[in-house]
């Protein structure tokens, strides 16, 4: 039996988030959501996703509240050396640093990782970028579709002789942002055993290429140049969209006796014996003729309902649910993946739960996502500087002070 304690797996860990936007923000709240402390320095402007919407409630991006919770927010101008100041005073005392400036601000503003590192030898400087910090793109600015256009995700993503198509999520950076989160633990580790911290490194172009299994072994290995496909998988059949009596369903199956048993479960027992279906091969020949028995006999019951015999049988099977119907599903209920917060603006903040579950040290929300400089006085108070020091920064306009300065709405 777990046993829980009343510790969080990064506790006392202190992150300093000077990213924007999306990959560096949801790998720095995933690191939050696991106790580490995580202070966000935003510019004068604000991070520009409090500006992406509609919607907005009171004023506030749902986009940004949803990738920021977990931190302490602080306004400073890094434009100017006496901004840059307090992010020197700021990384003494922390263990990680995540940016993803344009490749060579940073060091421009002498907070590259050269002069970081002399600060604080400890430090884990993780840079995110869209191309890689060198090479013939480094110096070229990153999003999203630009990399899933590069990193060749949309060259296989779309209908079957449809123009390539960008997914439905920011799929880069996503999946950037995790493995940023991968690469500063793996750091952390190393830095156990040595005392040591380093500057490690993600990118969007990377990340994409990695992530293009199988298409990108089956070009590196067997010449082959994938395509879109639409909803069908190339190399596995049944592995498809089929219609039912109210809404599409999703049947990936994967071996032989699954389709075995989704035979069974139609009332087509002999399926699995036709030799057009004894082997995923033969399947992936016949498709279309797989596919028009399985649709005929799906469109007489619901989705669910063909979803409950499916699984009964052991075929795995999935509904096409809306984002409404997803946060109605009893097991995402089950799961605690809607939580609700309090937030200073909003009065009740709801947020998608924890993915991550640790049953020995478990994670939890404990902060809403910060107002602009909601946390600037206070954290400026912990590094030492005295009040005569913060008016005079505060009128400066080097920090900006936020229109709520409590943390009265923490989170235990």
């Amino acid at each position: 039996m777990t046993t829980v304690t009343n510790q969080r797996a990064l506790d006392g860990l202190r992150v300093l988030d000077l990213s924007r936007v999306l990959a560096g923000p949801f790998c720095c709240m995933m690191l939050g959501d696991h106790g580490a402390e995580v202070i966000k320095v935003e510019p004068p402007t604000g991070d520009e996703t409090r500006g992406y919407g509609p919607p907005f409630v009171n004023g506030e991006a749902t986009y940004f509240m949803n990738i920021n919770r977990n931190k302490r927010g602080i306004v400073l101008d890094l434009a100017g050396e006496a901004g840059r100041a307090v992010v020197r005073r700021l990384v003494q005392s922390s263990d990680v640093l995540v940016e993803n400036f344009k490749t060579g601000t940073m060091e421009k503003w002498g907070l590259g990782y050269a002069e970081l590192q002399a600060i604080n030898p400890r430090l884990i400087y993780c840079g995110i970028s869209g191309y890689g910090r060198t090479g013939p793109y480094a110096g070229v600015a990153g999003y999203d579709a630009a990399l899933q256009a590069m990193g060749g995700l949309m060259s296989i993503n779309g209908e079957l002789g449809g123009e390539p198509t960008k997914t439905g999520i920011a799929f880069a950076d996503l999946t950037t942002g995790m493995f940023a989160a991968q690469a500063i633990l793996l750091a952390l580790q190393h830095r156990n055993r040595t005392g040591l911290g380093q500057q490690v490194e993600v990118s969007l172009l990377e990340t994409v290429v990695a992530l293009m299994h199988p298409h990108n072994s089956n070009y590196l290995n067997a010449g082959v140049i994938g395509k879109p496909h639409g909803n069908s998988h190339p190399m596995i059949s049944p592995y498809d969209l089929v219609d039912t009596a109210d809404r599409p369903l999703y049947l990936p199956s994967g071996n032989d006796g699954q389709v075995k048993r989704l035979g069974e479960v139609i009332g087509r027992p002999d399926l699995a014996d036709d030799p057009r279906f004894r082997t995923n091969r033969d399947r992936v020949a016949h498709r279309a003729e797989l596919l028009a028995i399985v649709a005929g006999v799906f469109q007489t019951k619901p989705a669910m309902e063909w979803c409950r015999l499916l699984w009964a049988a052991g075929v795995p099977a999935g509904p096409v649910n809306s984002v409404d119907e997803v946060f109605a599903d009893p097991q995402v209920l089950h799961r605690e993946m809607v939580q609700e917060i309090p937030h200073p603006k909003l009065g009740t903040l709801k947020m998608p739960g924890l993915p991550v579950k640790l049953h020995g040290s478990p994670g939890a929300i404990r902060r809403p996502p910060p107002l602009m400089g909601q946390h600037t006085v206070k954290v400026l108070r912990e590094l030492g500087y005295t009040e005569a020091e913060i008016r005079q920064m505060l009128d400066a306009g080097v920090a900006t002070q936020g229109e709520v300065e409590s943390d009265a709405v923490a989170l235990p």
